[in-house]
């Protein structure tokens, strides 16, 4: 199976095990990344009339496709949008306010063909460098782009989170059809799987694939969310391995079908892999 030519593109399984979380840092647009102090300010000094004036809800130069916070989240996922246009698109009526059409069926059921077959990526028809190169190729494209259409929801059927990043006005309604509604999270942040789609290149040859990641990110329990500020001395909290994964579509013309394999796909690796740690750890328990 593994050895098995498709007519269709291959869609490609890869596994990096990595042990930073460097998904989750931030990265400016020059690629370095930035650990964020905050400092506790006194207004004791100011004159009353500015003391009364409300807390400001927006940045300046901010407006529907310009939220800071989503740039700074796309950022850390490796894109930079530089022409100031990605809607995040929870909803139906995001797909309104980033000018897109509605989907003509919303749920949307995608019945996947049986040819599109799942190679392992290390194998010796994708090198694992080889699928790192055209990643980081489609987001550099991605970052380019007019307008970035970012849709986010569970993959269906499961509890696992994903967003697409995609230039592409046709299959970004069709994909939050198909993804199930999940809450919307504030500020926005990294999500388990992520999907970079890139449509209508001339010049780029396609591709279809997907990788599997082991990070650490900090145990929920052990961050407090309350703080207001931090000193830059505080205990690092503990860390746990999760897997996350990263699909990659490049095409003239896409086929929704790839995206879908490659999310559903990412989303059974993940619940394995999240019930193989489980197993590790009650063994090491009752050890």
């Amino acid at each position: 199976m593994a050895n098995s030519r498709a007519t269709l593109p291959l869609l490609t399984v890869g596994r990096h095990i990595l042990h930073t979380a460097s998904r989750w840092q931030t990265f400016s647009a020059t690629g370095r990344s930035h650990s964020t102090r905050a400092v506790k300010t006194t207004t004791s000094q100011l004159p009353d009339s500015i003391k009364r004036v409300g807390t400001a809800a927006a940045f300046p130069n901010e407006y529907p496709g310009q939220v800071y916070a989503f740039n700074w989240c796309l950022n850390g996922d490796g894109v930079t949008p530089l022409r100031r246009s990605a809607f995040r698109i929870t909803k139906p009526l995001d797909l309104k306010v980033a000018g897109l059409a509605l989907p003509k069926m919303n749920p949307l059921k995608v019945d996947l063909s049986p040819d599109v077959k799942l190679l392992e990526a290390g194998s010796d028809d994708l090198p694992f460098d080889q699928f790192d190169k055209v990643s980081q190729r489609t987001r550099d494209l991605l970052s380019l782009s007019d307008h970035l259409y970012c849709p986010e929801g569970h993959v269906p059927g499961s509890r696992i989170a994903a967003r697409i990043v995609t230039n592409s006005a046709t299959l970004a309604p069709d994909l939050l059809a198909f993804l199930e509604r999940a809450p919307r999270m504030e500020p926005p942040q990294s999500l388990p799987v992520t999907a970079y789609v890139l449509e209508g290149v001339e010049g780029e040859p396609s591709f279809a694939g997907f990788a599997i990641e082991e990070i650490e990110v900090p145990v929920a329990a052990s961050v407090d969310d309350d703080r207001d500020w931090t000193t830059g001395y505080e205990a690092e909290p503990k860390m746990e391995a999760k897997s996350v994964a990263a699909v990659v579509v490049v095409g003239d013309k896409i086929d929704i079908g790839l995206v879908v394999a490659g999310l559903k796909a990412s989303q059974e690796a993940l619940a394995a892999d999240e019930v193989e740690r489980q197993s590790k750890t009650t063994s090491g328990e009752k050890a």
